[in-house]
């Protein structure tokens, strides 16, 4: 608990000190360290501040200040160890000569010993560059098996996990990669917002020692943040290949800040690294006395700047409690949006921006440069000048890029680039699925099986057809999917992790960018031609949270494999052999216009904001371990089944119920259809969709396809011919019989309707390709509804999805019915 939560007259022992620089290392040296009672004396009138008694002697600090140090009170303790309290009281107790003492140390012993274990708690944010090996060493010192690509931006949000080590546990957080503090991409502001409103008690900085000079950037700017920190030289074993010259301790002198080689790969450093993050942690300054807090310098006119606006801010004690001033005064310079937003908020906001104004004025006239540009330049100046100092040398005994250049030549060759990409793409899209197909075609007979066995061992009824009909195929269409999106991620991950993907994004980025989206975006878009769950499952690759999203939102235009069955049978119904190859391929193109259009919209007026630049590094090409890879993607696939699970059983279950109730067992499935829940949906939405010349049978079929595409066929056969099958063609079948039957029935459904006989047969066919676009284009099934709710985190983009893909299909295919019928 924090000690602004004491009463009156009650104690606790400190755990440790939070907050930022100067106010922390001032609260210390008046005593407020570890372990020490401290007792709340006298709230003042009006609540603030309040005087504590520590170390002997009394203190008062405002409410603001005391929610920064954290306690143990006795009370917290009890509750903690409840089953052992009075145990532990009494053996202390027995250990204590005099009576009158015996509680009071009794209790003060309690609180220290839990206080004790509570300061062993270290909180410790990763931050550093993508491709710097965070993850890697989340994973390493954790054994959590999070995902690390090999490209930027594949941490999207912070994961957490636990260490131990020296009888301390780590909560290890592992922030995404970004390559600096300002607010201008969504992973960069997270990474602030963490540090400032979830303040870590020590950062390890994370720096690819191979690319020093850029890693260090972010590096001076958790400077500037005054907060506690330790950096580790990662992929020191490539630099020491390479020959380089890195002198860690005269580099760490210079910067302020411990620094230890690593290479998380093989475990190298790890534990020095954790000596030197305990050994930070428990300073009482949390400096090492090698080690001085250091300011950049950014020039006096910067410096003047600096210092003025600095004495604004420190009149402001929940501020100055929570932000080092003069990274505040420094992002104030660099007009920071979300700073400025911030300081607007204070009552001498004017005052402070004018200053700022000044200040930025003066850098113009001086160096010609705006005050941002000034910055950066001081801070990479500063860099230079330390590496020099510390005689930093780039070795020359093995060119570590000598493979990655002779790859690149031909792998992102002009005319070698593009075949090799698409070879790639169309191995990846055939393994996924055609050799997905076999295990996928073993788990549904496993699963019909096991619903044949049911059924044949129970009794018919509405328990039966739950278990089997609604849960067990609920279930199934979930596990069905397991191994195409096991096979996706094995080559995703291969891909990830070995460097090709950020040379596939490299490659189709122009074509994209004409979308609106990034380069990484093309990959989800073709695999949504098999699946859209997988899909929507691979746009986690795109670390633009804006293409990312549009990406999402666009994929249900492309036709995925399930729609294929109703394609077929509506196609073989109507069209002639020698018309159907064009109106199929006519489908596919339609979905790939309308996606092309839907997401300039959406990227002009939905999903608003400017995109994150295509500035993206390509780092070496690495052959990644198959015990990764087979890591990886199993993890992906126990996620694709916890995530989605419950939603796709729940909603299968729903469905059922609108199928079978009410139920007469005496009717024919036809009749049942018919009568049942959704049958009368069919019936009460047909005069919505009197525009395209659907029937209650064609609107329960788009009804029950809610579901999963593939039902649409099956319940159109039903309701029509009593037959089920049309759902199991994945091709023109030669039963010519079934197709004349279905054709007939829908004709004479025509004319029944009040069409002319003599047209009858042109306005099925116009009719039956209205339904094709409906289906192309209408509400995705409930498996890609959860996944975009799964990868989106919300509600929100799932039913705009489902919403605004309906629309759109209603408003097509009726356009297409009207227009159409002006030329019969």
């Amino acid at each position: 608990m924090k000690l602004s939560a004491l009463k009156t007259g009650e104690k606790g022992v400190i755990v440790k000190v939070l907050g930022h620089g100067g106010f922390r290392k001032r609260i210390i040296e008046m005593g407020f360290i570890k372990g020490k009672e401290i007792e709340v004396l006298l709230n003042a009138p009006l609540k603030d501040p309040v005087k504590y008694k520590i170390m002997g002697y009394e203190v008062s600090l405002r409410h603001s200040e005391a929610d920064l140090i954290e306690i143990v009170s006795l009370e917290e303790a009890k509750n903690l160890r409840a089953a052992d309290v009075e145990e532990k009281l009494s053996c202390i107790e027995d250990n204590i000569n005099d009576a009158d003492e015996k509680p009071l140390q009794a209790e003060h012993q309690f609180m220290a010993e839990e206080a004790d274990k509570r300061h062993r708690i270290i909180n410790v944010a990763l931050v550093g560059n993508p491709n710097c090996g965070k993850t890697s060493l989340f994973n390493y010192a954790s054994g959590s098996h999070e995902r690390v690509g090999n490209y930027s931006g594949v941490t999207v949000d912070a994961k957490t996990a636990h260490a131990e080590f020296e009888g301390y546990t780590f909560n290890l957080v592992d922030l995404p990669g970004t390559y600096s503090l300002s607010a201008y991409s969504p992973e960069e502001l997270y990474v602030r917002k963490q540090l400032v409103e979830k303040t870590p008690d020590i950062v390890i900085n994370v720096i690819d020692t191979s690319n020093l000079e850029r890693n260090l950037y972010l590096t001076t700017q958790l400077i500037d943040m005054h907060i506690r920190m330790v950096c580790a030289l990662n992929m020191y074993d490539e630099v020491e290949k390479r020959g380089d010259i890195v002198n860690a301790d005269k580099l760490g002198e210079l910067f302020g800040i411990p620094m230890v080689p690593t290479s998380f790969h093989s475990g190298m450093g790890v534990e020095e690294l954790f000596h030197e993050v305990i050994k930070t942690y428990e300073m009482q300054e949390g400096v090492d006395p090698h080690y001085r807090h250091i300011h950049i310098n950014h020039g006096h006119e910067i410096e003047n700047g600096i210092a003025d606006i600095q004495e604004h801010l420190k009149a402001e004690d929940n501020l100055r409690h929570r932000y080092s001033t003069r990274y505040l005064a420094i992002k104030l310079l660099e007009k920071d949006r979300e700073v400025e937003q911030y300081i607007s908020q204070l009552p001498d906001a004017e005052e402070i921006l004018t200053h700022r104004n000044e200040a930025a004025e003066r850098v113009k006239e001086e160096t010609g440069d705006d005050s941002e540009t000034a910055i950066m330049d001081a801070k990479y100046g500063f860099i230079h000048g330390a590496l020099s100092e510390a005689a930093y040398e780039t070795g020359k005994k093995k060119d570590t890029y000598q493979m990655t250049h002779l790859l690149d030549a031909i792998i992102t060759h002009k005319y070698l680039g593009f075949p090799i990409f698409l070879f790639l793409i169309w191995l990846m899209f055939e393994a996924t699925f055609v050799l997905g197909q076999y295990p996928m075609d073993w788990i549904d007979a496993g699963v019909a099986w096991l619903g044949e066995t049911i059924s044949a061992n129970m009794a018919e009824g509405p328990i039966k057809a739950l278990l089997v009909d609604g849960i067990i195929g609920g279930v199934g269409a979930v596990i069905v999917f397991l191994p195409q999106i096991l096979i996706l991620y094995f080559f995703i991950s291969f891909m990830e992790d070995s460097g090709y993907m950020a040379r596939a994004a490299f490659m189709m980025d122009r074509l994209m960018h004409k979308m609106g989206l990034h380069g990484k975006s093309f990959i989800p878009l073709i695999m949504g031609f098999g699946c859209n769950v997988p899909a929507i499952m691979a746009t986690r690759t795109i670390e633009s949270r804006r293409s990312r999203l549009v990406t999402m939102l666009i994929l249900p235009m492309m036709s995925c494999s399930a729609r294929l069955p109703i394609y077929i049978m509506i196609i073989g119904t109507f069209f002639a052999i020698q018309y159907r190859s064009l109106v199929m391929a006519s489908l596919y193109a339609i979905g790939i216009v309308l996606a092309i259009i839907m997401s300039k919209l959406f990227t002009k007026f939905v999903v608003k904001g400017e995109d994150t630049p295509f500035v993206m590094e390509l780092p070496p090409y690495r052959f990644p371990t198959w015990k990764a890879i087979g890591r990886h993607t199993w993890e992906k696939g126990k996620q694709y089944l916890k995530k989605m699970g419950g939603i796709i059983l729940v909603a299968s279950i729903i469905v059922w119920c609108l199928e079978y109730f009410p139920h007469q067992d005496k009717l024919s499935r036809m009749q049942q259809e018919e009568q049942s829940y959704i049958g009368q949906i069919g019936h009460a939405i047909e005069p919505i969709f009197s525009p395209q010349n659907f029937n209650w049978k064609l609107d329960v079929g788009l009804v029950a396809g809610v579901g999963a595409k593939e039902i649409v066929a099956s319940t159109m056969g039903v309701l029509y011919s009593d037959d089920d099958s049309f759902a199991d063609d994945d091709s023109y079948s030669g039963d010519s019989e079934k197709y004349s039957k279905l054709h007939q029935h829908i004709v004479n459904d025509i004319k029944n309707s009040g069409t002319s006989p003599e047209i009858a047969e042109s306005v099925a066919s116009l009719t039956a390709y209205s339904y094709l676009i409906f289906v192309l284009l209408y509400f995705p099934c409930l498996a890609t509804i959860a996944a975009i709710k799964a990868e989106t985190g919300s509600w929100k983009w799932a039913l705009f999805t489902a919403g605004y893909t309906t629309g759109l299909a209603w408003i097509i295919s009726a356009l297409f019915f009207q227009i159409g019928m002006l030329f019969i």
